[in-house]
């Protein structure tokens, strides 16, 4: 790793133990951190996070440069860093996993429940959204009506919502009971599967994104939990 690539032990201790830089220096002003090995005296010494140990209070603390969580977001919860009136995603985040710098990777209705990613990772966020990548993300919808083959066929050929603003082909399916669908987007407009569902004359009353790329939603988080997502899983989201 390069020089430039080094950074201060109370700043390392301050990211990954989601503390405080002054706590980080409190720990290492009362002797409670090594760094291979040898008691660290200097706030400001520099380590290479990826080949330094850097243990605290007798714990190991194994470097992440970045981490990703999947929450499985519920109503009345905005996608936002901070809001003075709602709760925000970021506050449903437990501690252990909470890093300066977090952010939800695109966003949800405030009464849309389902699959939000969260991460620190700005460049992975940026490849998800972009429109040139065309992600896909899935939706449970409960609607009002029963759909019709002419509404398949619409929102296949790229249906034309409210303004005239036209919308990529989706893929609409059929659930397992009338008025339950699925729906696949490649985009992300303003309320486009609501107003996309008042272009064929039909209205939302339930929405719960399910998948993003090739990740699913995991079926064992109760809404308002998360978890970390592994290698693999966040390789997945990007497909």
């Amino acid at each position: 790793m390069s020089k430039s690539n080094y950074i201060r032990l109370d700043r390392f201790l301050s990211n990954q133990l989601n503390i405080s830089r002054n706590d980080a220096k409190e720990l290492i002003k009362k002797r409670l951190v090594t760094v291979n090995g040898e008691t660290a005296r200097l706030f400001d010494m520099k380590i290479d996070p990826v080949s330094d140990t850097v243990v605290s209070e007798g714990k190991t603390i194994l470097y992440r440069k970045h981490i990703y969580i999947m929450l499985n977001k519920p109503a009345g919860v905005i996608c936002a860093t901070r809001d003075r009136l709602s709760e925000t995603v970021l506050e449903l985040i437990p501690e252990e996993l909470r890093r300066e710098g977090l952010f939800p990777a695109g966003r949800l209705d405030k009464d849309t429940v389902g699959f939000v990613f969260i991460t620190d990772d700005g460049e992975l966020a940026h490849d998800i959204l972009s429109p040139k990548k065309h992600v896909e993300k899935k939706y449970f919808v409960v609607l009002e009506a029963p759909i019709t083959e002419n509404d398949i066929q619409a929102f296949a050929s790229g249906i034309t919502i409210d303004g005239g603003e036209k919308c990529l082909p989706a893929k609409l399916e059929s659930g397992s009971k009338p008025g339950e669908v699925f729906i696949t987007l490649r985009e992300g407009k303003y309320h486009q599967i609501k107003r996309m569902a008042e272009a064929v004359e039909n209205r939302v009353l339930y929405l719960k994104r399910v998948r993003i790329g090739g990740l699913e939603l995991d079926g064992s988080l109760a809404e308002g939990q998360c978890r970390e997502l592994t290698a693999e899983e966040v390789r997945m989201i990007k497909e």
